[in-house]
């Protein structure tokens, strides 16, 4: 039997598995999502929203992309921000990376990687405004989990720049933005910063004239 034909018969075993337990969950699941949470997290397998929440199918929408990023040119995680914001009503936001990201470590180091150099050049922005910190810390691995930490905050404050996070909070004052960390050999989340909605907490050079937001 091959890995792929091994995932079909998983699935039939999950199904069988749901339904017994829970003879309507499929019937609920069909009929409309309503999640509260937006996650924006990182690619790597490891790192399953729903699994290391302890949350079922349909309470968390999910983005995912290397090392977690908020990229403000990357039209399919604004796609995602919008909708999640401006129709599903999410009322928080969560960035999540994990320790040991390996799009990080990359960032750190001088290897070039082909097309994906262009992806970690955000991560490296990133790494520029906190190098003292980073560079004090002696081992190798915790120079990695500090920018890991120091990146999920970074793209908190990126969300709270955009004009879709500005105009939910003018119009229904939510979402909040959460940053966190997960340990890959703990599995523990740690909470990093949490963000309320709250104009003031946006540099004002970043900050839109609320009139002009429906435009």
């Amino acid at each position: 039997m091959s890995p792929y034909e091994k995932l079909l018969i998983q699935n039939k075993a999950w199904s069988t598995d749901q339904k017994e337990s829970d003879p309507h969950f499929f019937e609920r699941l069909a009929q409309q999502q309503s999640p509260k949470f937006l996650w924006i997290g990182c690619s790597d397998s490891r790192v399953p929203a729903n699994q290391i929440t302890g949350t079922d199918p349909g309470e968390i929408f999910v983005h995912r992309n290397i090392a977690n990023m908020v990229v403000h040119t990357d039209l399919n995680m604004l796609s995602v921000l919008e909708y999640a914001v401006s129709v599903l009503k999410v009322e928080h936001i969560i960035v999540c990376g994990h320790y040991g990201c390996g799009g990080i470590e990359a960032a750190i180091g001088n290897k070039s990687f082909g097309l994906i150099n262009k992806w970690l050049l955000n991560i490296k922005e990133v790494y520029k405004i906190y190098q003292k910190e980073i560079d004090a810390v002696e081992s190798h691995d915790d120079k990695v989990n500090a920018l890991v930490e120091f990146n999920v905050i970074e793209q908190c404050q990126d969300l709270i720049k955009t004009s879709i996070i500005q105009k939910a909070w003018r119009d229904r004052s939510a979402p909040k933005i959460h940053g966190w960390a997960y340990g890959l050999k703990d599995g523990l989340i740690k909470e990093l910063v949490n963000i309320d909605p709250d104009f003031e907490k946006i540099n004002p050079i970043f900050r839109f004239d609320p009139d002009q937001l429906d435009k």
